[in-house]
């Protein structure tokens, strides 16, 4: 009987043993490739376990299970346990959420898990570990060939990855890109991934150059250059043998990382700098030519301000020149002629202006002074050129037109009678006696005014109805509102790269809804491409408006000079035109 009464006991207690269910992490702080072991227990067995979808982690082993069931001191104790090994795939602050199982018929749930991942760190081997490690064996590294540049001096990132003969590298995938905020950037082009033989730390390895990129320090001061981080798919050596005697070898995956690497960036020195200097460093040469100097007037000659050579080219602005009042200058035609090898930037650029001149006589160009920061001397070298002079042989004499100029003063004016146009000479009279209003011509005609606007109000209210009525129509001519004003915006803010960029994206997508009727949510590559190839629009201006629409998002971060940021609007405005008038 007392046999009976103890087991009846222990399963009341049973019964009454509260149910326990959760999740526990083997640390909740990591580097992007350290592995993360997280166990989901129990106290009492259940069914139906669901677990997570452990988004931003990559599950590498799992799950296994685990039971035990243990008496001690007449208590029962019971564990399950659900363990999975993850690979953390991004960095940030990331959420495991909840896993659930099926215990007696009642659903139980853990509690959400907060994960910090941190950039990758360094991982200790053991060393008990006598097989080959990828850790010893795989070494991502940046080679930076100037750490302490001038502002606008140019420096190289080129990422190699080593790897030791005794191992192969199957596939790698990018975890980070590098950031370069602060730096105007230029990536080149690695047409063919080649294994070439070469040193890490005095050892003899192997490696693959990656990535080559060009920067141009943008502001002084200890810049910060974010990793690039890799996921890299690796065969080992194992400690075991085939038949035949062959090593056998293993799969494994490693993530390494370049690691953030600092720049000391210095000012330009203030000694000696022109209140002219535009930001030019580099070596340069400058010139101004005219297409020509002998002409008549209203022909026109072409003012060509080049600056060819090796710097930051695309990244000030040249000197514009200054002319008498008699010749009109028109806006220049801005052209570059610029490469990017891993030296930095080297060609040409210029501004050619139109010139007219409106008289005849003898006109001077004033000398254009042009000033660099000199690499070579870090000093500061002022090119001017020589002073040009037009000589327009025919044409009305500027005396006649109360313009005039010489050779001494480009800006002498010389009055004519056209210049006292403003004052009056002849008196004009008012008569002081007022008419009445009441029994006026305008009396008579304010009081019918009212009777014979009502027909009007009525017709504009039934028209408004009618207008009001139309939502498809009342959506096209707000897209098309809001273009044209999303496009004004960008004008304005042609000085400011971010607000400029997602004020053009936006005239972008709403002349797109206005032209062809589509909702925002149905903007794709593909269904713009289809609906304005239906629309028999040039399959080129469809190119340049996707490309553009697609480039304001990468250009709102990346770096851009006034000039590019120019450059963007002027194609906007000539996609714009041109798509109106090719949509059907």
């Amino acid at each position: 009987m007392k046999k009976y009464f103890f087991l009846l006991l222990l399963s009341f207690q049973g019964l009454l043993a509260q149910v326990q269910f959760e999740a526990k992490v083997s640390k909740q702080t990591l580097g992007l490739n350290e592995r993360l072991r997280i166990d989901f227990t129990m106290n009492d067995d259940g069914d139906n376990f669901t677990p997570p979808n452990f988004e931003g982690f990559k599950i590498i082993a799992g799950p296994s299970q685990q039971v035990s069931q243990s008496w001690v001191n007449g208590k029962s104790s019971f564990n399950k346990t659900y363990s999975y090994f993850l690979l953390p795939t991004q960095k940030g602050n990331l959420v495991i959420r909840q896993a659930s199982i099926d215990i007696r018929g009642q659903i139980y749930k853990t509690s959400p898990v907060k994960i910090t991942v941190t950039a990758a760190v360094e991982q200790p081997r053991d060393p008990n570990d006598s097989q080959v490690s990828a850790d010893d064996s795989l070494h991502l590294v940046a080679e930076i060939s100037n750490t302490n540049p001038y502002i606008n001096e140019p420096i190289t990132v080129v990422y190699k990855i080593y790897f030791s003969y005794n191992i192969g590298i199957t596939n790698w995938r990018e975890l980070d890109k590098p950031k370069y905020n602060d730096f105007w950037s230029q990536n080149i082009d690695i047409k063919q991934l080649v294994a070439e033989e070469g040193k890490y730390k005095g050892e003899k390895y192997r490696f693959v150059t990656l990535r080559k990129t060009v920067l141009y320090p943008q502001k002084s001061g200890k810049l910060v250059i974010e990793p690039l981080s890799l996921d890299v798919d690796v065969q080992l050596p194992s400690n075991r043998r085939n038949i035949f005697g062959q090593v056998l070898l293993v799969e494994d995956h490693k993530r390494v990382s370049a690691g953030a690497k600092t720049i000391n960036v210095k000012a330009l020195p203030e000694a000696g700098k022109p209140v002219d200097f535009s930001g030019a460093v580099g070596r340069f040469v400058f010139k101004v030519t005219p297409s020509k100097t002998n002409l008549k007037s209203g022909e026109s000659l072409e003012l060509d301000v080049s600056v060819s050579g090796t710097g930051n080219l695309k990244l000030f602005t040249l000197p514009k020149p200054i002319v008498p009042t008699a010749l009109e200058m028109y806006d220049p035609v801005h052209n570059e002629q610029v490469s990017t090898p891993l030296s930095g930037m080297t060609g040409k650029i210029s501004d050619k202006y139109a010139i007219i001149p409106q008289y005849k006589g003898k006109y001077p160009i004033k000398p254009m002074v042009f000033t660099y920061f000199d690499l070579g001397s870090r000093s500061y070298k002022t090119i001017t050129s020589p002073e040009i002079m037009v000589n327009v042989l025919e044409g009305p004499n500027a005396a006649d037109n109360a313009v005039a100029a010489t050779p001494g003063d480009s800006k002498k004016a010389i009055l004519s009678s056209a210049q006292f146009k403003f004052i009056k000479l002849k008196t004009e009279l008012t008569s002081m006696k007022h008419k009445d209003f009441y029994g006026s011509t305008l009396f008579y005609i304010l009081s019918v005014l009212p009777f014979l606007c009502i027909p009007v109000i009525v017709l504009f209210k039934k028209k408004k109805e009618a207008i009001d009525g139309d939502v498809a129509g009342n959506k096209i001519k707000l897209s098309n509102k809001l273009a044209k004003k999303y496009l004004s915006e960008a004008q304005k803010e042609i000085g400011n790269k971010e607000p400029f960029y997602i004020a053009l994206e936006k005239a972008m997508h709403n002349f797109l809804k206005a032209k062809i009727n589509i909702e925002t949510s149905e903007m794709s590559k593909e269904k713009i491409s289809e609906i304005l190839l239906e629309r028999k629009t040039n399959p080129d201006a469809i190119t340049s408006f996707i490309n553009l629409t697609e480039n304001c998002e990468f250009a709102r971060y990346a770096p851009s000079s006034i000039t590019a940021i120019q450059q963007d609007y002027d194609k906007a405005v000539a996609i714009i035109s041109e798509l109106e008038k090719q949509i059907v």
